[in-house]
C-alpha cells in the first residue's frame, strides 16, 4: 500500500514539461517544513490505496504523462514497485522531490524524469541538501532553485559553479516574490538557467486542484 494524498489531471506549472496535460499523483507525508510551502495539507491528509487502485484511478485520464509529488514522495517504500507498474503501461514518470533523499535508486530508469529541488536559505531547510544526488543527475532530469531574495539567488549561483550540472536547471521564483527582478539577476550574471514559473498558479491561483 502506498499513502496518497490525491489524484488528478491539470496542466503542469513547472519545468520542462510545463504547459502539458499530466495525471498528478500526490503523496502523503513529508520530512522537511518549507518556510514557503504550498502543499502543507499533504504533511498529515491521505488514505492508504494499492498500486492496483492507483492504476485504476488514473486510467480514467486520457493521458500517458505522470508526475509523482508530494509531500516527499520518496519517502513511499513501494513508489519503486509503482514505476515499475507504470512503465509496463507504457507511462512516461517525472518524479518531484525535495532532494533530501538519495535518488540513484530512480536514476537508473530510462523513462523516468527526476525534479529536483535544491532548497536555499529562505526555506529554512538548505542544510538537508543531499549534495551526493548533484553526482547522480542525468542530462535528462531536472533542478529546480526556488528564489526568495537575493540571499536565496547568492546561494544558488555558488551551488550552480560548485556542481556545474549536466541536466536542465530552473530558477523559480517563490510565488509573489517578482519574477521579473530574478530575469534582471539572471541576465545581469549571463547565468545559463532557465527562468521558471507556476504557470498552474497563474491558470488558477491559489486554488487547490483535484
Amino acid at each position: 500500500m502506498m499513502q496518497i494524498n490525491e489524484i488528478f489531471y491539470s496542466i503542469q506549472g513547472e519545468g520542462q514539461w510545463m504547459g502539458l496535460p499530466n495525471i498528478f499523483i500526490r503523496t502523503m507525508g513529508c520530512n522537511l517544513r518549507c518556510s514557503y510551502c504550498d502543499t502543507t495539507y499533504a504533511y498529515h491528509e491521505g488514505k492508504p490505496l494499492s498500486i492496483t487502485e492507483i492504476i485504476d484511478h488514473i486510467s480514467t485520464y486520457d493521458c500517458k504523462k505522470i508526475c509523482i509529488t508530494g509531500g516527499e514522495p520518496l519517502l513511499q517504500k513501494h513508489l519503486i514497485n509503482l514505476i515499475h507498474r507504470l512503465s509496463d503501461l507504457h507511462y512516461e514518470i517525472l518524479i518531484e522531490t525535495n532532494g533530501s533523499l538519495p535518488i540513484d535508486e530512480y536514476v537508473s530508469h530510462k523513462n523516468i524524469i527526476m525534479s529536483m529541488d535544491v532548497k536555499c536559505p529562505s526555506s529554512t531547510m538548505q542544510t538537508y541538501n543531499h549534495a551526493e544526488n548533484m553526482n547522480v543527475l542525468r542530462s535528462s532530469d531536472q533542478i529546480k532553485y526556488i528564489i526568495g531574495d537575493k540571499d536565496d539567488y547568492s546561494y544558488a549561483k555558488q551551488h550552480l559553479h560548485t556542481y556545474h550540472p549536466d541536466c536542465m536547471v530552473f530558477f523559480q521564483p517563490v510565488w509573489k516574490f517578482k519574477p521579473e527582478i530574478l530575469a534582471e539577476w539572471i541576465l545581469q550574471d549571463h547565468l545559463p538557467v532557465r527562468l521558471g514559473t507556476q504557470l498552474h498558479k497563474l491558470l488558477w491561483g491559489e486554488k487547490r486542484r483535484t
